[in-house]
């Protein structure tokens, strides 16, 4: 079988690559928002701050929020760190697509892409006005100045389909990355902030798996991510026994309402490789962008197939307002 030499997992919120005295770009629309999820219920921002007293003022002042900015940074330093060194042959990367790729007209549960070619393409400026306040700052932390190419791998990734598909994953397959609603045809942001930031836009040929964990009304259940974490092993398993095997999980943790009670208990069972406690997080508690904390979920499960145990390099809650929103950042290892 081949080796999985790397396994990690972490954030790609746009809070990484934002200076911290620009936070108030986003923290005013957080005030704005009349539509925070905080488990399982929505409220609008008066109510969340009222339900989350005494708040968390100091936390998300300025002087905090750059203690809080520098752990991301050193977290993210070190993950790029064991993934060069690792020397992966090729790579697998979990995320999801928020209408950047696949159209209203066709989302599948879960699509393997397997185009020779990746593109990361640069937002025209058209499009950069037209995103939400405090965004923009952040492209180049998931897309250079100019856009790149990076390599695929439609051998790995049709081999990897024909295994899910014998353990009963109907996936959908895809040769190009169409272009969603309000985007370019490139990969989307969870995958690209994956190839900026871990794989310093040097990948190796790579297979990126999406899993709708956002757009209803078939997004997969906790259980289905976890059983598609199982037969993703035996599909590595499957692989050519010579190859190097990295495995990069992107998105999470709670956002954009920071629930660290939340965070440490997810986060706690998957360093036990607890599934049954994964499986048990009630789904409402998946709503809004907290929802990517499943992008982790088959890596968990296929980990620990290999016996493979996570070390938590850190977990970092970065807050913006006065209510705790923000998002908690969290950075993983797979010994």
């Amino acid at each position: 079988m081949a080796e999985v030499v790397c396994a990690l997992a972490c954030s790609h919120g746009p809070l990484l690559a934002t200076p911290p005295d620009m936070w108030d770009l986003r923290a005013g629309a957080d005030r704005e928002n009349k539509r925070h999820w905080f488990r399982g219920r929505q409220m609008d921002y008066a109510a969340l701050l009222a339900e989350r007293q005494p708040g968390f003022h100091d936390e998300a002042g300025l002087p905090q929020r750059q203690v809080r900015y520098d752990a991301c940074q050193r977290a993210l330093d070190e993950m790029a760190r064991r993934f060069r060194a690792a020397r992966a042959d090729v790579a697998i990367i979990l995320g999801n697509d928020q209408r950047e790729v696949f159209r209203e007209d066709l989302t599948a549960g879960f699509t393997i892409y397997a185009g020779d070619e990746i593109p990361n393409t640069p937002l025209s400026e058209e499009q950069v006005r037209r995103l939400p306040p405090g965004v923009a700052v952040a492209e180049e932390g998931h897309c250079p100045q100019g856009g790149a190419v990076y390599p695929g791998d439609k051998r790995i990734a049709e081999s990897l389909v024909q295994t899910l598909v014998a353990e009963s994953f109907d996936v959908a397959v895809s040769y190009r990355l169409p272009g969603g609603m309000d985007r370019q045809h490139g990969i989307p942001h969870a995958f690209g902030f994956i190839y900026r930031r871990i794989m310093e836009d040097a990948p190796p040929p790579s297979v990126p798996v999406f899993t709708n964990v956002g757009v209803p009304p078939n997004r997969p259940l906790t259980q289905r991510c976890l059983q598609m974490g199982h037969a993703l092993a035996k599909g590595i398993a499957a692989l050519p026994s010579d190859l190097r095997v990295a495995i990069v999980a992107s998105g999470g943790f709670t956002h954009f309402v920071v629930d660290e009670e939340l965070d440490r208990r997810i986060l706690d069972a998957m360093r036990r490789g607890d599934e049954a406690a994964l499986a048990a997080v009630p789904e409402s508690h998946f709503e809004g962008n907290t929802c990517e904390i499943k992008s982790w979920y088959p890596l968990v499960a296929a980990m620990n197939d290999l016996g493979r145990k996570m070390e938590v390099i850190d977990y970092v809650p970065c807050y913006r307002t006065e209510a705790g929103t923000g998002s908690g950042m969290a950075f993983a290892s797979w010994q």
